[in-house]
């Protein structure tokens, strides 16, 4: 099937992919004066004298707004707000299906950070959660950390922490097959965007301690010029061998390879040049650093793309419904590092280490238990770590 063309078709069938159901009885004197005047006023005055009642009185507690501005959509860059509606759709679907949260797209049409950061706190209040997305880095890395400073709901940049933690995943079950520790490998890294770099803080916090990042102009070390503040300070975290050069020099002996970057970037040479047993997770869409059966042909061990033509398919689709599904569930304040690892941990699960194999290292996307999974670990980990309201 050619996916793109017919998803054109689709969408002009479609006509969007959510809607709005209304969820009590309008009809008849009675259902219309509870839902709305006269006995409307009580919930409201109810909320007016103490506004977490908005979280009990209405569908703030389920609700969560996937907003972005438009500037790094997918794989196709700055396309603008409403050319991003239907990855926002998409969404917002997928959080429905996967764990029953009521989403919304909101495009923003503007790229000034300090706008972006005053909407969402202004509309805040309408929600029980923040899903950030495809908004283009460095921009997006003080607008989630201004937001989660200010706001006291959980604000979630999905292509920063829901690909870094897929990606743990993905590790976590692949090191078993191969054998090794998390904290005896090397890991050469391509991208060092937004997904990029939140990928290398987690694993670091995880516990792998030898990470080299390449950008475009190569492998990122202290000092370079040219750095931008995300990049100098992951530059002072990673690469402790202090190598130089290109993204061949960064492969060479690495145990795994982590692409969140551009296409065909990676040759069978590099493949090669790996450590035994290499690991590669190749995530540029829709084309990987490296076709999987080239990889393999030069030795690759373990491939896993962002796509679903392939087996191992590592996609923040796994992360969030079920991470906002625990989040809202236990009321928390925010997305901590402990129920991020939780969810890692959650995803990973549910492949039994019986089942484990190269080819499936990962739960499939569309696999329910999967979200139920998460959605429990995420939960339990916000009560533990003392982030839940709810008392």
């Amino acid at each position: 099937m050619n996916y793109r063309q017919q998803s054109l078709i689709k969408h002009g069938e479609w006509k969007g992919k959510i809607e709005t159901v209304c969820r009590v009885p309008v009809d008849g004197k009675d259902n219309l004066s509870l839902a709305y005047t006269p006995g409307v006023a009580e919930p409201c005055m109810a909320i007016h004298n103490d506004v977490d009642k908005s979280f009990e009185l209405t569908r703030r507690w389920n609700t969560v707004p996937v907003i972005t501005d438009g500037t790094a959509v997918l794989g196709l860059g700055d396309i603008g707000p409403e050319a991003g509606m239907p990855v926002m759709e998409g969404k917002c679907a997928l959080f429905k299906a996967f764990g029953d949260v009521d989403a919304y797209p909101l495009c923003l049409r503007t790229k000034d950070t300090e706008e972006i950061i005053n909407t969402v706190k202004l509309l805040a209040g309408s929600f029980g959660g923040i899903n950030l997305e495809d908004i283009s880095a460095p921009r997006c890395f003080e607008i989630e950390t201004r937001l989660k400073a200010e706001l006291d709901i959980p604000v979630f940049h999905d292509d920063q922490h829901g690909t870094a933690i897929v990606m743990c995943a993905a590790l976590i079950n692949a090191l078993k097959l191969v054998g090794k520790d998390k904290a005896d490998i090397k890991i050469a890294m391509n991208g060092a965007g937004a997904a990029g770099i939140a990928i290398a803080e987690f694993l670091l916090r995880f516990g792998v301690k030898d990470i080299v990042i390449c950008d475009t102009r190569g492998v990122i070390y202290e000092g370079r010029d040219g750095l931008n503040d995300a990049k100098r300070k992951i530059a002072k975290l990673t690469n402790r061998s202090k190598i130089k050069g290109s993204l061949a020099d960064a492969m060479r002996g690495a145990d795994v390879f982590i692409g969140v970057s551009v296409p065909n970037c990676v040759t069978k040479d590099m493949v090669r040049s790996m450590n035994d047993k290499p690991i590669l997770f190749t995530c540029s869409n829709p084309v990987p650093e490296i076709l999987p059966d080239e990889a393999k042909a030069a030795g690759a061990y373990i491939v896993g793309t962002g796509s679903s033509e392939y087996n191992n398919q590592i996609n923040n689709v796994l992360v969030f419904p079920g991470l906002f599904r625990g989040a809202l569930d236990v009321r928390a304040r925010t997305v901590n590092d402990e129920m991020m690892t939780a969810a890692a941990h959650g995803i990973a699960s549910c492949v039994p280490d019986a089942e484990l194999s190269v080819d499936r290292i990962l739960p499939l996307a569309y696999d329910k238990r999967a979200h139920e999974c998460v959605a429990k670990a995420v939960a339990e980990a916000a009560v533990r770590s003392g982030v839940s309201k709810l008392k």
